[in-house]
């Protein structure tokens, strides 16, 4: 069966460390980080598309703007999530340490929620190192 897929990118700066880790990503650093954001359909809308980039492009950017944008992205047991909330700090908590793959699953969760009919998002965290996922 024939599918159509669109994929859009999105850049943004966040900091991060890994708890229980034993590398540099033990240590708060920071990086630029692109998101990409792939969806398909089987079929093309009435303006014969899968989705207007400009649609998909508000709704994604709004919500890396909101959560993940200038933010420091911590596991929720990282001691130093409390320390960083009370100096005003910026922070997203995850449920498991914020790796390249976690950020991937957890934007592809966020873009169903939304109703995207996403097929795959991809989390470069570096311009070398790259995790997606799918269902």
């Amino acid at each position: 069966m024939a599918e159509h897929r669109v994929k859009k990118t999105f850049h943004l700066a966040y900091g991060h460390r890994l708890l229980n880790y034993n590398g540099k990503c033990e240590n708060l650093h920071g990086h630029n980080g692109v998101v990409e954001v792939t969806l398909k359909a089987a079929e093309l809308n009435s303006e014969r598309m899968v989705m207007d980039f400009t649609v998909l492009g508000g709704r994604m950017k709004t919500w890396l703007d909101d959560n993940l944008d200038h933010k420091v992205i911590l596991a929720k047991a990282d001691p130093l999530a409390p320390v960083l909330a009370a100096q005003g700090q910026a922070c997203y908590l995850t449920a498991e340490n914020p790796t390249a793959e976690v950020l991937a699953r957890l934007i592809y969760a966020e873009a169903r929620a939304m109703g995207l009919p996403v097929e795959e998002t991809g989390f470069w965290e570096t311009p070398t190192s790259m995790a997606s996922y799918r269902e």
